[in-house]
């Protein structure tokens, strides 16, 4: 893959990689290697070895394992890729299957003397120029018609015709080498090669150093372009060792050469495997990042990024959760809405950055009491909070606001705009579910404000907002709770301050 961040990666396949120069000198590399073998092996093809019938089977049996698992993958990369030179590929790679499993059948002396499917002394032979010199024409196809040519998808029924044209080749082929074989040259004399090989060897081999010059002119090159080349050479060397150099069958070029064949058969699928390893290890991390940018979003959408608490749409969120919650189960939920006292006096005394070091301490005092599992502190809007409390009734929670209020007041943040302390201070009001139409009743009479309880949790906030008022009214640095057929108004005097009133 490339270097590049995990947001400017593309999905990229064979087709559309360019070749580096990694890819490249490993190219280089192998075929050099099969070069020199090559040399090394051509002077001693004709040396007799030992015949092993068995060879042919388990050669066979690779081979075509090895090209089907090639289709799949080259399938799916023309699928995704939507490259119609994938699809002629894939369809060489068909074709060298299946013309390998007709090459076994026929074999003479593997499964009865002269083979099955009526082969006779020249069917196997000559299934073998089919097969080699037929392949390189799906590379040359597959080398006319660059990466950059789409087809608008991937069309099953396009797939399955071009697999079908693939057997019925080959079924025409095993035709002409069965029951035309009368009609073809003798290239075989028992196991040994007639002067009649020669040329069609030739000819087959000429078909695969067109393939190979076409492949090589196709430039810039792909990763799939660069190891066609390195697959053609090695074809061509098969083709040398087990047509051309050699005597017949079971002899070195004989075994050699198929090696070299099923080397070239390997080849793309090894190219293919790494390359959908690095394709999963790149979705891997996709997935991963996706996951890392969903959570950031997540944690943007719900928290307030000045005091880093829950926002209101979280709290309104929650809120709307808890409220279903205890209308199923019939449990228990307050809320204390909160305000910071005299808070436009503390911007305008100290300026807004300590302005907002003043939210950010009451946030995280509010944070620090509200830990218990469903809890929420939330800031609300400007210097106004909110803690939610599932499970907790109304006498609990007025505790915990009075807490709150003793925790601010300890941080001891200087407020000399205050008219109740010398340092920062908060009125709560408090709220609970029960009873609550006649807790809006009660409120209203008593002048705290005009009410008309709203639906749903919404009613649950305007509760705690007159309670909160009536706070504001008694003085502030309290708190006040609404009970079931009452409006408690509990003080929560100041800390003894020196100079300072008392706030009754």
């Amino acid at each position: 893959m490339t270097d590049a961040p995990i947001e400017q990666q593309r999905t990229v396949f064979l087709a559309d990689l360019p070749a580096g120069r990694g890819e490249c000198l490993l190219a280089g590399v192998v075929v050099a290697a099969s070069a020199i073998a090559f040399l090394a092996l051509a002077p001693f093809a004709k040396v007799p070895l030992p015949a092993l019938p068995a060879f042919i089977p388990i050669y066979q049996s690779a081979l075509v394992i090895n090209d089907v698992i090639t289709v799949v993958f080259l399938l799916g990369q023309r699928q995704f890729a939507e490259s119609r030179g994938i699809a002629f590929l894939a369809a060489g790679y068909l074709f060298t299957a299946l013309m390998s499993m007709v090459h076994a059948l026929t074999f003479p002396g593997l499964f009865m003397p002269s083979g099955l499917l009526g082969a006779g002394p020249q069917t196997t032979a000559w299934l073998y120029m089919f097969w080699h010199g037929g392949f390189p024409l799906f590379v040359v196809a597959y080398a006319l018609y660059r990466p950059s040519n789409r087809t608008p998808s991937a069309n099953s029924l396009i797939v399955l015709g071009g697999g079908a044209l693939v057997f019925a080749t080959v079924f025409g082929f095993t035709l002409v080498a069965t029951w035309g074989q009368h009609g073809l040259p003798a290239i075989m004399d028992g196991n040994q090669h007639t002067s009649a090989m020669n040329a069609v060897v030739w000819a087959v081999w000429a078909i695969n150093f067109l393939a190979l010059v076409i492949l090589a002119r196709r430039r810039p090159y792909s990763v799939l372009d660069l190891w066609l080349i390195v697959v053609m050479c090695a074809w061509a060397f098969d083709v040398a060792l087990s047509a051309a150099l050699n005597a017949g069958r079971y002899d070195l070029g004989f075994y050699a050469g198929r090696i070299y064949g099923l080397l070239a058969a390997s080849f793309i699928l090894i190219v293919l495997l790494v390359q959908n390893g690095k394709l999963y290890i790149q979705l891997i991390r996709l997935n991963e990042s996706d996951r890392e940018k969903a959570a950031e979003l997540l944690r943007l959408t719900v928290l307030d990024p000045l005091t880093g608490i829950a926002n209101r749409r979280a709290f309104e969120a929650a809120l709307g959760q808890e409220w279903r919650r205890m209308m199923r189960h019939r449990t228990a939920l307050s809320l204390l809405m909160i305000d910071v006292d005299y808070f436009k006096r503390f911007n305008d005394s100290y300026g807004h950055v300590a302005g907002d070091e003043c939210l950010r301490a009451v946030a995280q005092t509010l944070a620090r009491r509200a830990r218990r599992a469903g809890e929420m502190a939330a800031r609300y809007g400007g210097e106004e909070f909110a803690v939610l409390l599932p499970h907790t009734e109304i006498a609990a929670a007025r505790r915990l606001a009075e807490l709150i209020c003793e925790s601010v007041r300890e941080e001891r943040i200087p407020h000399a705009g205050s008219a109740v302390a010398p340092y920062v201070t908060i009125s709560v009001g408090v709220a609970n579910i029960t009873g609550l139409p006649t807790l809006a009743a009660t409120l209203a009479r008593d002048g705290a404000a005009d009410v008309t309880p709203p639906c749903g949790a919404t009613v649950l906030v305007e509760l705690a907002d007159q309670a909160l008022y009536a706070a504001k009214l008694a003085g502030r640095n309290r708190v006040v709770a609404a009970g079931k057929d009452e409006v408690a108004l509990t003080s929560a005097p100041p800390a003894n301050v020196a100079g300072m009133p008392s706030p009754a």
